[in-house]
């Protein structure tokens, strides 16, 4: 299953629900949201600096991925940046791709 890095920063009324809610309590949202899309929570992590949460998620598809990444800045409460995640044996395949290419002003 397709694996994504979500680096999630809330704003003002998501660290006011936050409060409200707790950090376990939010992790358990999101548990709940990803398991209904038929994906799993890897980690979830709370941070310092720009990203206030941290977390790998396994989804279905990229359509899920996107329900995930669309509901949750939707709700205004957090903003997200969602980058999909390959894994070595996959960059290996497209490593044996070869293909034309010109850089530009070759």
């Amino acid at each position: 299953m397709p694996k994504y890095l979500v680096q999630a920063w809330y704003t003002t009324e998501g660290i006011r629900g936050l409060v409200k809610d707790s950090a376990a309590g939010r992790r358990s949202d999101v548990q709940a949201a990803v398991k209904a899309l038929g994906g799993k929570v890897e980690a979830f992590y709370y941070a310092f600096g720009a990203d206030d949460v941290i977390s790998i998620l396994e989804l279905p598809d990229n359509v899920a991925a996107a329900a995930v990444g669309l509901n949750t800045s939707g709700s205004g409460a957090v903003r997200v940046r969602m980058t999909p995640l390959l894994t070595i044996e996959e960059v290996d395949k497209a490593l044996d791709i070869e293909m034309r290419y010109r850089a530009p002003g070759k």
